[in-house]
């Protein structure tokens, strides 16, 4: 913390009731004081080209240490000297060696490590606002805390992420409507993208590690790989179907063609990710929650494509009929 104790100090934050009586006030106290030991200005004297200010206070011997407070007389507004002593009462303390403002309000920085091996920022983060910030507001309405460091660019990190992955997604759509002609079939596609997130989690779970800002980046970059799978299987049924092929058919066939070349595809590009998976080497060590991402998501988001595609894309048919035949009717 950057809250460091300084000086010792006495602090008068209290006037007496003999002092009250007598008509001083805090702010008339501390002033003779500051006149006794500091001075008071009462002249200026021209001594060529300097000017000299002449102040009024007490003999050095008479303002060398804390004791001689004790002999500070103040003056009332009649005239009559009175010990400080019976006038106000003091608390000794120590004063801040320095004072911090943000937005010209008193601030102070509270900075620490994490020891990795034993806790994770995130869960410290959120035992700290539960158990020390939250009463902190209720015990002193006027605090209000903010997050730098780490966590702050943590969390721009994520924002700044979830926002570019929403225009990913629809670069994505856009790029897959155009060449297969279809508002619909995109989203068919699309579908096998949050299972692959399902598998990411589950990756991180199986291995034993935490989500991190690296583990979202490999999540938004197995959105654009899961959905070559599933894109080759659409592609596949588009084809029969113009071939005068049944829907059912044409999804039976691209299910049994295309088994084997998507199966060996994830198998591969997560055979591939292994080296990574189980690299010790620090140097390499802040990439794992990335290939761990990447690695399960595929796995998982394969074995949902080959039933979740075709189901979807019966589905949607069935309720195209339906609207067809509404229509129809009407």
């Amino acid at each position: 913390t950057n809250n460091r104790r300084g000086k010792r100090e006495l602090v008068y934050e209290e006037i007496t009731p003999t002092g009250k009586a007598l008509g001083f006030d805090l702010q008339t106290v501390s002033g003779q004081i500051r006149q006794s030991f500091y001075g008071e200005e009462v002249q200026r004297i021209q001594r060529g080209r300097d000017e000299v200010k002449v102040m009024v206070r007490y003999p050095e011997d008479e303002r060398r240490s804390v004791e001689n407070l004790e002999n500070v007389r103040l003056r009332t507004m009649n005239g009559d000297e009175v010990p400080l002593g019976e006038v106000a009462t003091a608390r000794p303390t120590r004063g801040p060696s320095s004072i911090h403002r943000v937005d010209r309000k008193r601030a102070i920085k509270i900075s620490a490590d994490v020891d990795r091996a034993r806790a994770n920022a995130n869960e410290i983060v959120e035992k700290f606002n539960n158990e020390v910030l939250g009463p902190l507001a209720t015990d002193f309405p006027g605090v209000k805390w903010d997050y730098l460091g780490e966590q702050k660019d943590q969390k721009d990190s994520i924002s700044e992420m979830g926002v570019k992955f929403v225009f990913a997604l629809l670069g994505i759509y856009v790029l897959m409507a155009i060449p297969l002609k279809s508002y619909v079939q995109p989203l068919i596609v699309m579908t096998v993208i949050p299972f692959g997130f399902v598998g990411a989690v589950a990756g991180h779970i199986f291995m034993g590690m935490d989500l991190s800002i690296m583990s979202l980046c490999g999540i938004i970059a197995l959105a654009g790989v899961v959905v070559n799978d599933s894109l080759v299987l659409v592609e596949y049924v588009n084809r029969h179907r113009a071939e005068e092929h049944s829907l059912v058919d044409a999804v039976w066939h691209a299910g049994a063609a295309r088994f084997r070349p998507i199966l060996l595809t994830s198998l591969t590009t997560f055979a591939g990710l292994m080296p990574m998976l189980l690299e010790t080497d620090m140097q390499a060590r802040f990439l794992i929650p990335m290939a761990v991402s990447l690695g399960f998501g595929i796995l998982f988001a394969t074995t949902i494509t080959l039933i979740l595609v075709p189901s979807v894309y019966l589905m949607l048919e069935d309720v195209r009929r339906l609207f067809s035949k509404k229509q129809q009717k009407s």
